[in-house]
């Protein structure tokens, strides 16, 4: 029998997480995008001659169609999430950029503001969703604040990378020691002396970016600057080929209905 009950309430919706699962495979991608993200960047900027403006302009209309794709997207699909990190990975860098580059704005101030922004976020976040865990990602709202967040963190990493590396005068090497020493200490937190593990995924997250941009200068830059000299377009090739062997290899292993949650999304 029909009641008034069974006519306001219907069964939850079956979405999907968006967000692949924290493995070895994850954490190399993250690292090795966002060294394409530096490397890509000064390609495009320098060595092609496009100019930030352009670069930036012609990146975010790639990232935009990028992110449109993955909102509509029903599951985690690891070839439309891993382009779209890519893609922010350069146009995070972009920021970064032409806020030092073009407007002169000290590595310190962009340090400081994208950290302050990336807190902003992470408590609206919370605000809203009640948790930043990434294992939850199955509605628009939660999909949002994860990519600002991402966005920001790799902002954030740029101009600390930089800041350390360049600011600081310390060198790409010295500077890609530092984060990935920073890294260690974060996972020996979590491992010992049992961090939360979502800010520990957060922190190292964060951090990645920093690590991955000082390696991407260690490999491309000249030996005069203080790198190895492969090259923005060599560096570029290489670790792209690898991510793309990597996103072929998470493609064929992914499950159509992996990462399945139940959810009352209204």
């Amino acid at each position: 029998m029909t009641t008034a009950r069974s006519l306001t309430m219907s069964p939850p919706r079956r979405l999907l997480n968006k967000v692949p699962e924290i493995t070895l495979i994850f954490w190399v991608i993250k690292v090795l995008a966002t060294t394409v993200g530096e490397t890509a960047a000064d390609f495009l900027n320098v060595d092609l001659g496009f100019g930030l403006t352009v670069t930036s302009l012609v990146m975010a209309v790639l990232l935009i169609a990028a992110l449109a794709v993955q909102f509509k997207t029903r599951r985690y699909v690891p070839a439309i999430y891993w382009l779209a990190v890519v893609l922010i990975s350069i146009v995070g860098t972009l920021i970064t950029d032409n806020l030092t580059d073009s407007l002169g704005v000290p590595l310190w101030v962009t340090t400081l503001v994208f950290a302050v922004a990336l807190g902003v976020i992470f408590a609206s976040w919370f605000a809203s969703e009640r948790t930043l865990s990434i294992h939850s990602i199955f509605t628009s709202r939660r999909e949002t604040f994860y990519w600002l967040a991402v966005l920001f963190t790799f902002a954030l990493g740029t101009a600390a990378g930089d800041l350390v590396a360049e600011g600081l005068n310390l060198g790409f090497f010295v500077a890609l020691l530092v984060f990935a020493g920073a890294i260690a200490l974060v996972a020996v937190a979590y491992v010992v002396f049992h961090l939360n593990s979502i800010a520990a995924f957060w922190i190292a997250y964060i951090l990645t970016r920093p690590l991955g941009a000082s390696m991407g200068d260690l490999l491309s830059q000249s030996t005069n600057d203080g790198g190895i000299g492969l090259g923005t377009t060599g560096t570029s090739v290489l670790f792209l080929a690898v991510i793309l062997a990597l996103v072929i290899i998470l493609t064929v292993r992914t499950p159509k209905n992996e990462h399945s949650t139940t959810s009352t999304e209204g």
